[in-house]
């Protein structure tokens, strides 16, 4: 009972304080908030696209030879009253000119008519809010108005007619040698007449969702997913919001939805998207085009369209592509979705003037269609394991990154963490915490040796005492008799010479209770066994492998605290007993066991 006792209190002083408790997993580690919200939100931003494809009919044109004839006679006139040069190339281009003007006055339509198969499209963002494969974009982002979609298959599939047709008006000038202004003219001409003359013919809408193959990676193995269309809202300025569902999903990873509340003017936002200078240019890889860019910028101002819809201003830069994109606050939370944004003349956009639809709207239509946003396993272990990575507990973040991909083997990043961490962790950079299990079962070996060393502390003491030999009585010898040696006659008190006998320093001296039992020796209870190697410095003291400052009594790991010993009492001398409690050492008298003075209670 006294040495499961012992071992109670042993145990309770001798476990190391457990590491503190991790922060919470989604606790935000020591990187920069831009950092940590591209890391989280990327997975779940996509690159979606809309395509048109239809035939082209344009009718050949021809010269309305009467409206033309009158022309020629205003061109004369008008020569005549020196309000235009007198010179052949001063008269066609003012004859182009009035003709551009008022080509349907000039022009006719004739046979044979003309076709060509055409494919338009665009390129916008969206976002998936279900692991079921719900994505949210906005409405200009997958249907597009007639004049506009007219607009898109003139440019497309009219410019190899229009050149045609512009060369054989000018053949017409009789030799003249046209410039580049006249040529300019006479296509406009006929880009205006053949986009006013157009059919489109069978046409079909489709759209699509950019992700990535088995095996991971935004890369060239990346392709488009069909899309269907769920809801579709108003374009800018109305409720630009629609809803897309991709067929055979699970375990997508999304992004949270947050509150209208979430943000104020001065706050910092931060657009994701997939911008068109980088989509559009031919200069980047697949690889560059389809990771999306983090944009921030202020929150300048809630405005209100004149239909009564809200949006927010924000100087976070946006352009052509980031439309349908989502907005977030430092929180990771999406707050809002990017729709629109000023334009100059010449088309660029400015980067001081950003419009973004509120979470609420989103979250109105949502309900709309019974849809509720959700969050899987993948997206909170992969936050986990991202948290862990940034804080360089690599082989923590490991596990997590194998689990994600188990999960969803197309994540596009997850493959390149989980090699990143194995690198940092190849290069000694692993600061991983080690797990209170492994603290745990260390305390309880260090229980266990204490239990033993005792036990066999009790058992040596036990045959120390068997082996003392019975006092011998000192009876005056009869007359005649032998007297006994000189040697057993001494005064009490009197220290003779040492002796090396069987008793002497090697049995009960040193090596019972002294250096070996209690000092210093390797199987006792002194600086090896509780100060450098039991308690001390060896696994929780100022060993170099398990130093821990707050135990042990190794010289540059004491606790003032608690003193230089190994519990924070004194430390006996090397070598010396530590004196049991409730028992006086007895002292070793030259091979001969001198009981000590009756100085205690019987």
């Amino acid at each position: 009972m006294k040495i499961a006792a012992g071992a109670a209190v042993a145990m309770a002083v001798a476990l190391p304080a457990l590491p503190a408790a991790a922060d919470t997993p989604d606790e935000r580690p020591d990187v920069p908030v831009g950092t940590w919200l591209a890391a989280r939100t990327q997975p779940a931003v996509q690159l979606t696209s809309f395509t048109y494809t239809g035939t082209v009919a344009v009718p050949t044109s021809t010269i309305n030879q009467a409206a033309f004839n009158r022309l020629v006679e205003q061109a004369t006139a008008t020569v005549a009253s020196g309000k235009i040069s007198s010179d052949e190339r001063s008269i066609a281009k003012w004859l182009f000119q009035q003709i551009a003007a008022d080509v349907d006055t000039y022009l006719a339509s004739t046979t044979p008519e003309r076709t060509v198969e055409a494919e338009v499209g665009g390129l916008c963002t969206g976002w998936w809010v279900t692991p079921d494969g719900y994505m949210v974009t906005g409405a200009h982002c997958v249907q597009v108005g007639e004049t506009e979609l007219s607009q898109l298959f003139a440019r497309q599939a009219l410019a190899k007619f229009n050149q045609q047709d512009a060369k054989e008006i000018i053949s017409g000038l009789r030799g003249l040698e046209a410039d580049e202004e006249i040529v300019k003219l006479a296509q406009q001409i006929y880009v205006t007449f053949n986009t006013n003359h157009m059919q489109l013919r069978n046409l079909k809408q489709s759209l699509s969702v950019v992700q990535s193959l088995p095996g991971g990676g935004v890369d060239k193995t990346a392709k488009p997913v069909p899309a269907e269309l769920v809801s579709v809202g108003e374009s800018y300025p109305g409720k630009d919001f629609a809803l897309l569902k991709v067929n055979g999903q699970q375990n997508l990873p999304t992004v949270p939805l947050g509150d209208d509340s979430d943000v104020r003017t001065g706050d910092t936002l931060y657009i994701s998207g997939f911008p068109g200078l980088v989509t559009n240019t031919p200069f980047f890889s697949l690889e560059s085009k389809l990771e999306p860019a983090l944009t921030e910028g202020p929150y300048n101002a809630k405005r209100t369209t004149q239909t009564g819809v809200p949006y927010i201003q924000t100087q976070a830069p946006s352009y052509h592509g980031n439309s349908g994109g989502p907005v977030f606050s430092k929180d990771g939370k999406v707050i809002g979705m990017l729709i629109a944004g000023t334009v100059s003349e010449n088309g660029e956009a400015s980067e001081s003037e950003s419009f973004v639809l509120p979470v609420g709207i989103i979250k109105e239509k949502l309900g709309e269609k019974n849809i509720k946003p959700a969050q899987t396993t993948t997206t909170a272990r992969y936050n986990e394991a991202l948290n862990d990575f940034f804080r360089h507990y690599y082989s923590d973040s490991l596990p997590k990154f194998r689990e994600v991909q188990a999960l969803f083997p197309n994540h596009p990043y997850v493959a390149k963490y989980i090699s990143d961490a194995q690198q940092a962790i190849s290069a000694g950079k692993d600061e991983s915490p080690k797990p209170i299990l492994l603290w745990v079962l260390i305390g309880a070996g260090v229980l266990v040796a204490a239990v033993i060393v005792a036990v066999l502390a009790k058992v040596l003491r036990g045959r120390g005492r068997r082996r003392r030999h019975p006092e011998p009585s000192f009876v005056q010898p009869p007359p005649g008799a032998m007297q006994p040696p000189s040697w057993r006659q001494l005064p009490a008190g009197q220290v003779p010479p040492p002796a090396q006998g069987a008793y002497g320093q090697a049995a009960y001296g040193q090596a019972a209770y002294g250096q070996a039992a209690y000092g210093q020796g390797a199987d006792g209870y002194g600086p090896v066994a509780y100060n450098a190697g039991g308690y001390g410095a060896a696994p929780y003291g100022s060993a170099p492998d398990h130093a821990n400052p707050q135990y042990g009594s190794a010289p540059d790991h004491a606790n003032p605290q608690y003193g230089p010993g190994p519990y924070g009492y004194p430390a006996p001398p090397h070598g010396q007993a530590q004196p049991h409690s409730g028992e006086q050492t007895r002292a070793v008298r030259y091979g001969q066991f001198t009981p000590p003075p009756n100085d205690r209670p019987s």
